[in-house]
Formats: C-alpha cells, structure tokens, sequence
C-alpha cells in the first residue's frame, strides 16, 4: 500500500511540472525557437560572366551556420542604369533528366526516354543558393556583351538576392550579370565578343592568317613526302581541326572528316586502327570515303558523368592507323580531340593535314 501512495504521489508531481512548465510559458509569452540567420552570408564572387547557349552552375553561399533550409529570391533585376531587366528571368525551355545516364544508352530513342523538355526561368537559384544559368539561355533571348570589347554600366544586368527562413530576412546585393555571347563548341576558334572566326594570335593584323583548334593528341605522325614527324608549335601547324555545321543532316548528325595538304578528302578507311564503334556515343554509323557519321544527341557530351567516351568532362574522339617502319617494326599514329558542342544540330569535326599529308605506307 504505502508503495502504491510513493508512486501515485511522484506521478502526481510530475503531472503537475509539466502543468505548471505549460502554464509558465503561456504566462510569460516565452518566444518558441526560431531558425538563425547570419549577418554574413556571403558568395565568392557576384560578378557572374556565363557563355550563353550552355547550362553553368555558380558555386553556392557561404551559409556561415545559419539554419537550413533557406528560402531564395531574385529581386530588383535591372540595368546600371536603373531600368528594369527581367529578360533573363523569363521561361523558356529546357532539357532535364527523369532517369539516370550513363552512357550505355543503344539508341537515340532511349536516350530521349531519359529526359523531357520543361519550361522554367532562363537564370535561376535553386534551394542551395546556386545560381544556374540554363542552356536555353540564348543570344537571341539574352543580350550578350558589346562586340566592341567596351563594357558600360548600363550593358551590365544588377540583381540581388533575397533570403530568409524562419529567422528572419537578408539581403545580398548587387550582383553583376555579365554573359558572354555563345560559343557553340570548345575548344573554340571564335572571337569571344563578335562570334566569328578570331585571327592568328601570333599575327593578329594578318586577315590572311586565323587562329586554329589544334588536336588534343598527337603522337607517331610521320609525314608523307619529308619523312619526319609531323607538329604544331608556335612557328608550324601541319594538323589543325574545324568544327563547323553543315547542310543536309536530320538535326541530329556528328561527322567526322580528313583533309590532306590539297584539301582533298583523305578516305577514312586509311585509319585501320581507330575503334569507330566506340569513337563517339552515336547511332547508326555511316560510313564513306570520305567521312564517317553518326546520329547522336546534343549536347556532346550529355552529361558531365564520366563514360567510356568522355574525358575530363568533354568527348574525345581518336584516331589511329599503323604502318610497317623501317626495320620491320610496327608503327603507331594516334591523334585526336576532346571537345564539346552545345548547339544541337548537323556538325562535322574536320582535321586537316595543312603542310604534308601523313604517311601510311610500309617502308
């Protein structure tokens, strides 16, 4: 009996802790907790220069312990001069993914299976505090810089950025908006300002002269009629690559094509080493005499995931061909390219031997 009573009055006790704890906070209007928001939320930069016509993710914030999640907000785009610049801020579409890829992908059809078309804010910041400025992003949409190189204030699209939780609200401002126009393929030989082809760095004033997309590799070439190696320094380019759009394809085509000294085209078969069907991730490779194509999706690559056509974030594309050398001894030529093409469409990558053709008989 009396341990029945022990209990019943400790039970007692503590319902009546807990009212009274209850009634305390009515009583005193005690605050509930609230999330932290810190004075110092800060970004690396806020001079943000994307390329227009491909998708590029800001590093985030600098949080400095304030409490997750945050709520984003663009406000008060406009231009240096005070006038309201929401262009970069209006929908268009774009590509994102419903399902994994991974490179192993055997049609088209599947690939496209992977993702769909949506329509969100050209410039955006997603629940991380990154800024994501999306591929539909275009020239045609979006004013790029002036073509003149001469950068004014009111060229330059300001913004700040709103955030908040339960904490409270900050603001981060002035964050400068400055795209570069689009530069369809990397590596590139454009002018970053005009979009057209750029002149020879070493020669600048030579109309006659431009600068060359040179191969990411190059090893073993020999040439035909001087019998040494083939190079590219500074002085000397026997190898340079075009990549241009030609007429004629579905939307959907990569080619690939060889030029000798005279610019004629070099037969394709000549590189009996090169692994065509694992050159670039495409479809129904044609072939010819003189150039090979694939149907492929756009943008090359896909993704930045890591596959057997891709290196460091770009495709690489190579060629190889082996030849009898002196002495009986087998010998190997490779070159190629790791590059990237944003604009879908019909594109051909050309490598063109400018000074001797490469050598691909025995000696």
């Amino acid at each position: 009996m009396m341990s029945y009573i022990k209990y019943k009055v400790q039970g007692s006790m503590a319902a009546l802790s807990l009212l009274t704890l209850f009634s305390c906070d009515n009583m005193y209007n005690l605050p509930t907790d609230q999330d932290f928001i810190s004075e110092n939320l800060t970004y690396n930069t806020k001079v943000l220069e994307p390329i227009l016509g491909r998708t590029t993710v800001f590093t985030p914030l600098n949080v400095d312990n304030s409490t997750l999640p945050l709520q984003f907000e663009i406000v008060n785009a406009r231009f240096g001069d005070g006038t309201p610049a929401t262009d970069f801020l209006e929908n268009a579409e774009t590509y994102e993914w419903i399902d994994e890829y991974d490179g192993r992908e055997t049609s088209l059809q599947e690939i496209e299976s992977k993702r769909r078309l949506v329509s969100k804010p050209m410039f955006e910041v997603d629940s991380g505090g990154r800024f994501i400025l999306h591929a539909s992003a275009t020239s045609d949409r979006i004013l790029p810089r002036p073509t003149d190189s001469v950068l004014k204030t009111q060229d330059i699209r300001f913004f700040d950025l709103k955030l908040s939780n339960s904490g409270g609200v900050r603001y981060v401002k002035d964050f400068q908006l400055i795209p570069w126009r689009e530069m369809d393929y990397d590596p590139t030989d454009l002018n970053p300002y005009t979009g057209e082809i750029a002149p020879d760095p070493a020669n600048p004033k030579d109309p006659r002269k431009r600068a060359y997309i040179l191969p990411s590799i190059m090893v073993g070439l020999v040439g035909d009629s001087t019998d040494v190696n083939l190079i590219n320094n500074d002085q000397k380019k026997d190898l340079v690559v075009y990549i241009r759009q030609f007429q004629g394809g579905n939307g959907h085509k990569l080619r690939f094509k060889f030029l000798d000294k005279k610019g004629n085209p070099i037969n394709p078969a000549e590189f009996n080493e090169t692994r065509w069907d694992n050159l670039v991730h495409g479809f129904n490779r044609e072939t010819t005499s003189e150039y090979v194509q694939y149907d492929v999706a756009y943008p090359i690559p896909l993704t930045s995931f890591n596959t057997v056509y891709t290196m460091g974030g770009r495709a690489r594309a190579l060629f190889s061909y082996s030849r009898m050398g002196w002495g009986g001894v087998r010998q190997l030529a490779t070159f190629g390219l790791d590059f990237r093409i944003f604009k879908k469409g019909d594109w051909e990558i050309v490598f063109h031997f400018q000074n001797d053709n490469p050598k691909f008989d025995n000696d």
